[in-house]
Formats: structure tokens, sequence, C-alpha cells
């Protein structure tokens, strides 16, 4: 054992320094606020602007078809276009008969075909869906 000058023991120290923890903290903090906005998925569409009532907070997401300026429909926030209508419908029956209270909605481009949106929309019914939304931009956002 060490011994001081005076002949007294030196006592261990059994505290845990913290400071390098806090330090990779704020490191991983700054990570993620840099990278978090890099990560939203989706397909970039260019929705209609409309002065139009929003829709009440809701604890689910709602079941969303986006309808891209091509005429290719991408299921919620998914990236990869469906395959077919058929796709789109036997998904949206499969939601549907899990949770019938779920909102429906249609996101369709601005320069999209009107009849691309039409279709997503009469898919939607012909799975059983009672009423389908539209997804618009308030002005000047």
């Amino acid at each position: 054992m060490s011994q001081t000058r005076y002949g007294r023991k030196k006592r261990l120290m059994s505290e845990i320094n913290v400071v390098p923890y806090i330090d990779v903290m704020l490191v991983l903090l700054v990570i993620f606020m840099v990278t978090a906005p890099l990560l939203s998925s989706g397909v970039k569409v260019d929705l209609p602007q409309a002065d139009a009532e929003t829709m009440p907070d809701q604890e689910e997401e709602p079941f969303v078809v986006t309808v891209d300026v091509d005429g290719n429909m991408y299921l919620n926030d998914n990236e990869d276009a469906v395959q077919g209508p058929e796709e789109v419908q036997r998904a949206a029956g499969a939601v549907l008969a899990r949770n019938p209270t779920l909102p429906f909605l249609v996101r369709g481009d601005t320069s999209a075909n009107y009849g691309s949106v039409v279709e997503a929309m009469v898919l939607l019914q012909r799975a059983g869906v009672e009423s389908v939304g539209l997804i618009t931009e308030t002005p000047g956002t």
C-alpha cells in the first residue's frame, strides 16, 4: 500500500468518471440530428395546393396510395412501385379487414394524369373502402 509523507494511507477513489460517457452521448446526439433528415423515405411528388381543412390527428397512420407523374403507384412510404393494380387492391383489402376505421388516402402528383389518380381511388373502392380522401398541400408551405 502506498503511503504519503505523514504516514497516512492513500484512499482509493471509487467514483465513476462520467465525463467520457457524456462526450460520447453528445457525439451520438449530433450524429442522429444530422442523419435523421436524410432518412426520410417515400416518393417525391408535387401535391396540388388547396385551402382545405386538415384531418384531425389520428393515432394510426392512414393507408396512402401515391401516384407519381408517370402514373406509377406506391403504397404508404414504400419507394418501390407496385407491380400491378391487383397489388393495391389486395393490400388495401387486407388492411381494411384488420382495421375498418383506418382512413384511406390518395396522394397524386400535380402533373399526374387525372385517370391514374381516379384509378387509384377505384382500386381502393373495389377493395371495400367506403370513403377515400385526397391529400393536398396548403398554399404557402
